[in-house]
């Protein structure tokens, strides 16, 4: 993914006003993020846990999307997979859920998926990041593949949501 600026990202956002998009929080590092091994950025708003972001290159259009995700529990044990990375944590996926853009999102559609809790899918795939033992199941695919794969469950996401 190329490097994205703070105005970028908040003007990409189709499930929320301008306003909204406006006072979002986005973070302060963006030029330390690792950009080249990011398939999209997605991250936690750290002044409303329950609230979370991602932006994605969907038809060579930045998307970014408004999510409504629980907040991550400590002691939650129970082991799940991510659907975009096939990631499995215990505690780490969480549903995340963006109500849709337009009339359908004031009537109160929206579209969940159970994604990792800290939207660090990218790096989870490219063994950037250890999600602990069982994490990523063995497979034949390759690295390519695995990256393929998430790029493709995430733009079905994207999809959904502004359809």
């Amino acid at each position: 993914m190329k490097p994205l600026t703070e105005q970028e990202i908040r003007a990409a956002f189709v499930n929320c006003s301008k306003g909204e998009a406006k006072r979002l929080s986005v973070p302060r590092d963006l030029a330390e993020r690792p950009w080249g091994d990011l398939d999209f950025f997605g991250w936690r708003d750290a002044q409303a846990p329950e609230r979370a972001y991602l932006a994605t290159e969907v038809d060579g259009r930045l998307v970014a999307l408004v999510l409504r995700a629980p907040g991550v529990s400590p002691w939650q044990t129970r082991r799940s997979m991510c659907s975009m990375c096939m990631t499995v944590h215990s505690g780490g996926v969480s549903l995340m859920v963006a109500t849709k853009p337009g009339r359908a999102g004031r009537r109160g559609n929206s579209v969940g998926a159970y994604i990792c809790s800290d939207l660090a899918c990218s790096l989870y795939v490219r063994g950037k990041k250890d999600a602990g033992v069982g994490a990523r199941l063995p497979e034949s695919l390759t690295l390519e593949e695995k990256v393929r794969r998430t790029v493709t469950h995430l733009t079905r996401f994207v999809a959904k949501v502004t359809e």
